[in-house]
């Protein structure tokens, strides 16, 4: 086993870590990882990104539920719009994509530029979100939800989702506090399961196309994921979940950075 690939198994610790601490977060760091570390070309990393965080999800989901820490009526509602868009995303928009968008006698815009700055503009967007405070507002009993915007946000995430490769928990948890006025617990329970069905559905869309998967680095990054996600689980009872969110926010934003710069003044 090569060094860089070793390296990205260590890596792929971390992004388990992350989703068991904030519930999100973990493609936000599996498709750098996977594009700069282990070398996978972008697109294929999307798709790869897609299983890895959905397995991890499914196992951190098992585990909120055991805690009753999930609302099933959301993730029904919320869950079947992004899902179906996941699905057509990448299964008839990426696809489609043409190999080169835009090209000058200086610069050339590849599909490839194209999804990774895409991406980083959404983690930077994401960053902001984490950064900035946020007042928790409880849940009402016997409050209703707001069944339009949680479907037109589920449709609208799951396109997003579909795109980058993303499992869009770092945009769901924010919707479902604000929107549906779930408990931060409730919020990011709910995210994993969502994100579970959303990501797996967008892979299916992926293999479907005759990719050439790798199945071993696949399988061996999401092991090392899925142990990250107990670690992080147990980190997350230890620590405030103010400060985690922050700190990785922080972090988030200069990785967005990075790969802005990256692909578009160092390439």
């Amino acid at each position: 086993m090569e060094t860089p690939q070793i390296i990205g198994y260590v890596l792929a610790v971390f992004v388990g870590i992350t989703l068991g601490m904030l519930g999100s977060g973990g493609s936000i760091l599996s498709v750098p990882i996977l594009v700069y570390v282990m070398s996978i070309e972008p697109t294929l990393a999307t798709a790869y990104s897609l299983f890895i965080i959905g397995t991890t999800s499914f196992v951190g989901g098992i585990q909120k539920a055991k805690q009753q820490l999930v609302d099933f009526k959301t993730v029904v509602l919320f869950g079947i719009p992004a899902v179906i868009s996941v699905f057509i995303v990448r299964k008839f928009l990426v696809p489609r994509i043409p190999d080169i968008l835009f090209s000058t006698e200086s610069f050339t815009l590849s599909k490839s530029i194209f999804i990774m700055v895409l991406f980083a503009v959404v983690m930077i967007f994401a960053s902001l979100r984490m950064i900035k405070p946020f007042k928790e507002k409880p849940e009402v009993e016997g409050g209703k939800l707001n069944y339009y915007k949680l479907i037109f946000f589920g449709i609208l995430i799951g396109l997003l989702s579909g795109l980058v490769g993303a499992g869009g928990g770092f945009l769901i948890v924010p919707t479902l506090l604000i929107f549906a006025k779930k408990p931060m617990k409730i919020a990011v329970g709910t995210s994993l399961v969502i994100v579970f069905f959303q990501s797996l559905m967008g892979f299916m869309g992926d293999i479907t196309e005759n990719r050439m998967i790798d199945w071993k680095l696949l399988s061996l990054f999401t092991f090392a994921s899925i142990i990250g996600i107990f670690i992080g689980n147990y980190i997350s009872k230890k620590a405030e979940d103010e400060k985690l969110k922050t700190s990785f926010g922080w972090f988030v934003l200069c990785m967005g950075i990075y790969i802005i710069s990256r692909e578009l003044f160092w390439s």
